[in-house]
């Protein structure tokens, strides 16, 4: 296979990445990874010193980044970051939904403002970016979405309920999302990695839970945030994921195929 086919099939040159928290590790991963395929990537996220490193990072490495602030719990930010992309880059083909935050407690101690958070920040900030980001990809001849789900969204993960229902519910919303917009041209997939050490999931990663998820991952590892980045060139490309939608696409070395 010659490198101009693979080039043929995942090159993403000339085209427009917006990652929503490409600030965090794994989005992190999921920018350079694009940015190395040939696309220009804005990181997005709240954090301007961490965005702004991250584009830095890319540029450095020979690719094209910038960074553009956004507040994924507001709507109004989510549509003045599509404005400043369009404005500053001419056009967006592709989106990572990729903002999310997690909390953990015993079911009776779950609090409410904890749950309101997860739920706005993992499932209510995709809905408004699938919706304003969707709608524009679907006036300009197409696009892909990638949102970020997980593991839980189909095997519940003890203490962290909010955080489970609200990736279950990322999934149903993607398929339904994608049935929407695939007359349009835009396709919209989900991303559901496993256990990868991460900002939002450090303080659940007790010695004892960690020694439970090995027993159950037959890779009887953690995922390094680079193995994200095959899916997710796969399921953007417009070659060779151009009839890949609603798609759930699992990279949890072997966790959810994992039975007693």
């Amino acid at each position: 296979m010659s490198v101009s086919y693979l080039e043929e099939l995942f090159g993403l040159g000339g085209q427009v990445a917006v990652a929503i928290g490409g600030t965090g590790i794994l989005g992190g991963a999921l920018a350079q990874g694009l940015a190395r395929a040939g696309a220009t990537v804005v990181v997005a996220g709240r954090d301007p010193e961490r965005g702004q490193a991250r584009a830095r990072e890319i540029t450095t490495a020979g690719g094209r980044s910038a960074f553009a602030a956004v507040d994924v719990m507001r709507r109004d930010s989510i549509e003045e970051l599509l404005r400043h992309t369009l404005a500053t880059q001419g056009r967006v083909d592709m989106l990572i939904n990729g903002a999310g935050v997690n909390s953990a407690s015993p079911y009776f101690e779950v609090k409410d403002e904890d749950w309101d958070l997860v739920l706005d920040s993992n499932l209510k900030a995709v809905h408004w970016g699938c919706q304003v980001f969707g709608q524009h990809m679907a006036s300009s001849g197409g696009g892909s979405i990638l949102n970020i789900a997980s593991v839980s969204a189909s095997l519940p993960l003890s203490r962290v309920f909010a955080y489970s229902a609200s990736k279950a519910a990322v999934v149903n919303l993607t398929q339904n999302v994608a049935r929407e917009l695939a007359p349009m041209g835009v396709r919209v997939n989900a991303l559901c990695p496993g256990f990868f050490p991460a900002e939002q999931n450090r303080t659940v990663l007790d010695p004892a839970r960690v020694e439970k998820i090995m027993a159950q991952t037959p890779m009887a590892r953690f995922g390094e945030p680079h193995e994200l980045v095959g899916a997710t060139l796969l399921l953007l490309s417009r070659r060779a994921g151009s009839f890949i939608t609603g798609a759930s696409y699992y990279v949890d070395g072997g966790f959810t195929a994992m039975r007693l």
